[in-house]
């Protein structure tokens, strides 16, 4: 199990020309299918004369797509998947807008195409690494503060936050493949509580 993955802080535009034909590509960060349906609008609104806007998207292994956009099968939406996957980043969409010249290319033409102006996109894309932690809220007494500093330096937890009033108060950060072996010693000390909510930090 990964602790990490790569995805895009910062977006690129890739443009690639082929008899007449003009293809321009246009990488994204997003986090969920709403975000991609909103971006795909924001291009289809700027490129609005254009003739094809394919695309394709991977958020994680069960939730990826490729469309042509009126392509022949495969020749649009795949290569560009194709590009993205070969970069292992996750959380990114890219669209690349056709404006036709008046040639055909013929479908081993537009793979080179779509795929080089994905590719364009991405390489002038900011790359961002993503840790994958589980956030843990929890609560213990002054007077087991010693052990609880220990399993927090054990586990070289990421202190987010810490509150000191009547009890001890804090919010930590631990990785995701420590997630249960970190679960497993905090039940073993008295009088530590500890809730978990998931979530994704960028460094």
């Amino acid at each position: 199990m990964k602790d990490y993955f790569y995805t895009i802080s910062k977006g690129g535009e890739g443009f690639y020309k082929e008899k007449g034909s003009k293809f321009i590509g246009l990488a994204f960060r997003v986090h969920n299918e709403d975000e991609v349906k909103e971006k795909l609008e924001e291009v289809k609104k700027q490129f609005h004369d254009a003739r094809h806007h394919c695309y394709a998207y991977f958020l994680s292994k069960d939730k990826l797509r490729a469309n042509d956009d009126g392509e022949p099968n495969h020749s649009a939406g795949d290569p560009i998947l194709g590009q993205i996957k070969s970069k292992n980043l996750t959380q990114v969409l890219v669209v690349v807008v056709r404006y036709f010249g008046g040639t055909k290319l013929g479908v081993s033409g537009l793979i080179n195409a779509y795929k080089t102006a994905a590719f364009e996109s991405l390489e002038a894309s900011k790359l961002l690494k993503v840790t994958i932690e589980a956030i843990y809220e929890i609560q213990y007494g002054y007077e087991i503060t010693n052990e609880v500093m220990k399993l927090i330096a054990d586990f070289a937890a990421d202190i987010k936050n810490q509150e000191f009033t009547e009890n001890c108060n804090a919010i930590l950060g631990i990785k995701q493949s420590l997630q249960e072996k970190f679960e497993e010693e905090a039940s073993k000390i008295d009088g530590l509580k500890f809730d978990i909510n998931n979530a994704l930090h960028d460094d």
